[in-house]
Formats: structure tokens, C-alpha cells, sequence
């Protein structure tokens, strides 16, 4: 994958993208679980330095909520999908029948395993600068600055204790069961707010929740308290 660009031989490079259920159906072969482990630890630390170093100002609790919010699964996934990293994964017969890859929590998982992979072959500079390439510009983006935020519940409080009425969730699916998306809209009483999108149903909620949030909040990114 030269979008990473990244310096890694073919053998840890498959590593990196060898689920366990692949392992499973080909004699247990090694994953990439022991290189995610590594991973973890390196974005995590890498992260919080960066934070640390570039917000001098901002508390710890502010400064863990960032990196919560930077190191999240749905973070990594959106990192993952826009390097099209579901197309190099090795999986097995169920994953792959079951949209595996397009799945948040095995993309997460590769790309910290990728990360693991480039710090036991480039060193810790590499993995430090591919960490800051992909996820630092995260902290532009206003959505995820609550990615660990339970949005269905906020909302779902908020609407109660302003009496606004009953709220759903009217969602759809297209495409076929291997590559399946969804799109979520919140009604609340009979007004549409907020849509969201997303490869599962809970994860399409979760955006329209977030989103309609945000629509009652102009300006704020994270509930208050």
C-alpha cells in the first residue's frame, strides 16, 4: 500500500493484515493481534505527546478526551477507509461473508497493527511520524471530538427533559449483504433532524444522534459537564 507511505517487507506487511479467523482456516498460521498490542501502545503514547506538546494550555481531563477521542475505533476505521485498507485484509470465509472488511472494529485493529509493524521495522521516529500524517488532522474534525460520547443517550435524555416529544430512528440499507451501508435519520415528534451513515445500523444511529446534537448546539462540539 504505497498510500501509507511506509517501508515494509512483504512478510510483516501481511502480518499486519492477517485477521484471526483467516489464521483459523489456514492451520493457525500467526496474526496480527501480538502487532496490534504493540500498536496500541505506540499510537496512544505518540498521541499524547503530541497533545501535550501542542496544547499547552489545555487541562488533563481536556487533553484526555482529545486523545480518547483521536485513538477511538471509529477514528482508526475512518483512517482505514479512506486508505481502502479492507481491500488488503486476509480473512476468513465468515468475515468475508459478513462484510468484515468494511467492519470499525477490524479496521481499528489493522491499523494499530500496521503501526506495530512500521515501529518493529522503521523504528520509533517512523511510527511517530506515520501516527502524526493520518491522525493528528483528526483534531479538525468535529466529529469525532466526541467519538467515546454515548450520542443516542444524550440525545435521547435531552428530548425527554425538554418534552419534545417521541423520538425514532427510521433506517435504510442498500447494497448487497457482503458490502451492506446504512443511513439513520432521528424524527423526533413529527420533525426530521439529524442523518448519519455508517456500515452498521448502530453506527448510522450513533451519527444521526450526533448530529442532531449538534443541531441543538451550534458552535459546541462536546456535552456539557
Amino acid at each position: 500500500m504505497k498510500r501509507l507511505g511506509i517501508n515494509i517487507d512483504s512478510e510483516t506487511f501481511r502480518l499486519a493484515f492477517t485477521h484471526r479467523s483467516y489464521s483459523y482456516e489456514h492451520g493457525g498460521i500467526p496474526t496480527n493481534e501480538r502487532l496490534e498490542f504493540l500498536g496500541d501502545s505506540i499510537l496512544g503514547f505518540c498521541v499524547a505527546e503530541y497533545l501535550y506538546a501542542s496544547f499547552p494550555d489545555l487541562p488533563e481531563g481536556d487533553l484526555a478526551k482529545r486523545r480518547a477521542a483521536i485513538v477511538s475505533t471509529r477514528a482508526l476505521a475512518m483512517i482505514a477507509r479512506d486508505l481502502e485498507v479492507g481491500e488488503h485484509l486476509f480473512l476468513g470465509r465468515g468475515e468475508s461473508q459478513s462484510n468484515g472488511a468494511n467492519k470499525s472494529s477490524i479496521l481499528a485493529d489493522t491499523m494499530e497493527a500496521i503501526l506495530g509493524a512500521t515501529y518493529l521495522v522503521q523504528g520509533m521516529d517512523e511510527a511517530r511520524a506515520l501516527v502524526l500524517r493520518f491522525v493528528t488532522p483528526l483534531l479538525e474534525d468535529p466529529r469525532l471530538l466526541g467519538a467515546t460520547t454515548d450520542w443516542k443517550t444524550v440525545i435521547q435524555e435531552e428530548v425527554a427533559s425538554q418534552k419534545l416529544g417521541e423520538m425514532c430512528y427510521e433506517v435504510t440499507g442498500s447494497g448487497p449483504d457482503h458490502a451492506r451501508t446504512y443511513v439513520a435519520k432521528l424524527c423526533i415528534g413529527a420533525k426530521s433532524y439529524g442523518e448519519g451513515h455508517g456500515p452498521s445500523k448502530k453506527e448510522a444511529e450513533q451519527e444521526a444522534a450526533h448530529n442532531t446534537w449538534l443541531l441543538f448546539h451550534p458552535g459546541e462540539v462536546l456535552p456539557k459537564g
